[in-house]
């Protein structure tokens, strides 16, 4: 019974035991799986940081290199800006000192004229004194002419006159060729003030003459339409056109104003359109301003072709023709120069046939000359410029470029066409009513120029030359003096300014000479 008892507590406690271990093993493995879970925990958190810093770090650097870059462009734009604010009031500055001085010198200039007014003042005073004390002595002369040679009054008179007749017309010539001298000298300094007021008077005037175009209206109660509601109908066609539309009291009309004559003449025949339309709407506008638009287009190609089959110039490229065509709307001082263009080319293909050269270069040439103006409101450069890269860009030969870039001594010349383009354009450009009259009012003016000169009995033949800006008079010299060689030049200039009419200024020069000729 205590034997049996004894086993019972042995395994009872035997029993504890690894229940006792178990439940310690249990606690110690729940402890170090909590240990473990919580360095892994702690382990996965300082990553995270780690991680979290390391971008945290990039996005930095990355706003820094941003915030540099924008700073950078910043300063860059700053640094420009300031740049051009410099370089502006540079500009204004020097406009200020080329006012002053131009003020100096109109003062310098006004004074001048006061004090040679006077100094003409006193010489008129001067001149009635000789001219009453020359008054008194032919009578005194006359008087004693009659007592002396027994001759009655009448007779005495008229022999005195005939003998002054002689001395005082050369007394008067001197006199007058002086005079002429002086009023040279003041005449240089005051066109320079009359030069400078004509800019400033004429400028505006011409200004609107080249760059805006009135379109007639059949009655006020259109303008109303043309503005629209609120405006929108006028904005729409602005914005089509990229031409400005001026809509004030002029009665039954409108003003467009833009520097592109091409684009002018599209809104000119838009408006037309929408005129003779009675509903307008924007999109309708802008349907009639591509309708001008191909009206236009073909109106330049046509221009183009013409000239080109006129002179006989040859193959042209189409593009070419169409730039070429664009120059009937382009006017330079009043001018068109797509018919300059055209008298150029026809007067160097008539020097080059009479030189033997080739006609029909020549006349290209001559064509192709102010090429660059068609496009120089769009391009920046000069028109020499301009005109140069275009005729690169289709292949024209080397005269007609060099035709292009020198006449107007850009480049040296290197062909003889070149020398006669710049002759024409010369010819074309420069004589009085080229730029407001036509070939044959120019040739009939010439020619009256030459019959008044012819007119003067001492006057042997006289040429117009210098494209009738001068005309060499030749006279018997025999018959002429020098001192009368200038009356006569001053009474045919006096004759042309009353019986002709004639743009700018006409010179004409008297030429008296004398040829001794012997033989040994």
């Amino acid at each position: 019974m205590n034997l049996g008892s004894d086993n019972m507590l042995l395994s009872l406690a035997t029993v504890m035991l690894f229940v006792g271990v178990g439940w310690a093993l249990a606690v110690v493995t729940a402890h170090l799986r909590k240990r473990s879970a919580k360095s892994q925990a702690e382990q996965i958190v300082t990553e995270s940081r780690k991680r979290g810093d390391r971008e945290k770090q990039k996005v930095i650097l990355q706003a820094k290199e941003e915030w540099f870059r924008v700073r950078g462009e910043e300063e860059n734009k700053l640094k420009a800006r300031q740049r051009e604010l410099d370089l502006r009031e540079k500009e204004i500055a020097n406009s200020e000192k080329t006012m002053l001085r131009h003020e100096n010198e109109l003062s310098q200039q006004e004074s001048a004229i006061r004090s040679k007014e006077r100094e003409l003042e006193e010489q008129k005073e001067a001149f009635k004194t000789k001219e009453h004390e020359l008054t008194k002595l032919l009578r005194e002369q006359n008087l004693a002419l009659s007592r002396v040679a027994n001759f009655t009054q009448e007779e005495a008179r008229e022999l005195l006159l005939e003998n002054l007749k002689r001395d005082y017309k050369k007394e008067a010539a001197n006199i007058y060729k002086e005079m002429v001298n002086k009023a040279k000298d003041n005449a240089s300094r005051e066109a320079k003030k009359i030069i400078t007021m004509a800019i400033e008077k004429n400028a505006a005037d011409h200004c609107v003459e080249t760059t805006v175009s009135v379109v007639p209206l059949p009655s006020d109660d259109l303008k109303g339409r043309i503005i629209g509601r609120d405006g929108r109908n006028i904005k729409a066609f602005e914005q089509a056109t990229g031409v400005k539309v001026i809509v004030d009291d002029t009665p039954e009309a409108v003003v467009l104003s833009g520097f592109d004559p091409v684009r002018r003449e599209v809104a000119r025949l838009a408006l037309n359109k929408i005129i003779s339309n009675n509903r307008v709407h924007p999109n309708k506008i802008e349907e009639m301003v591509r309708s001008a638009e191909k009206e236009v287009d073909k109106m330049i190609w046509r221009a183009g072709n013409e000239i080109i089959a006129r002179l006989g110039v040859g193959r042209v490229h189409p593009d070419l023709i169409k730039i070429l065509g664009r120059l009937r709307f382009r006017s330079s001082y009043g001018q068109n120069v797509l018919q300059h263009c055209e008298e150029v080319a026809t007067l160097t293909g008539a020097m080059a046939a009479e030189l033997k050269l080739d006609v029909k270069l020549a006349k290209r040439a001559g064509l192709l000359h102010d090429i660059g103006k068609a496009m120089s409101q769009d391009q920046e450069g000069t028109h020499v410029q301009i005109g140069l890269e275009i005729g690169k860009k289709f292949k024209e030969g080397p005269v007609v470029l060099n035709a292009i870039a020198s006449h107007h001594e850009d480049e040296p010349k290197t062909s003889l066409i070149s020398e006669l383009v710049a002759c024409a354009d010369s010819i074309s450009g420069a004589r009085p009513g080229a730029r407001r009259d036509t070939l044959d009012g120019y040739i009939r003016r010439i020619e009256n120029l030459e019959k008044v000169a012819d007119s003067f009995d001492l006057v042997n033949k006289a040429y117009a030359i210098s494209a009738g800006r001068e005309v060499r008079v030749m006279v018997q010299p025999e018959k002429v003096s020098d001192a009368e060689a200038n009356l006569l030049a001053a009474e045919i200039a006096q004759k042309i300014e009353s019986e002709l009419e004639y743009p700018g200024q006409i010179k004409v020069t008297v030429i008296r000479e004398i040829r001794a000729v012997s033989y040994a």
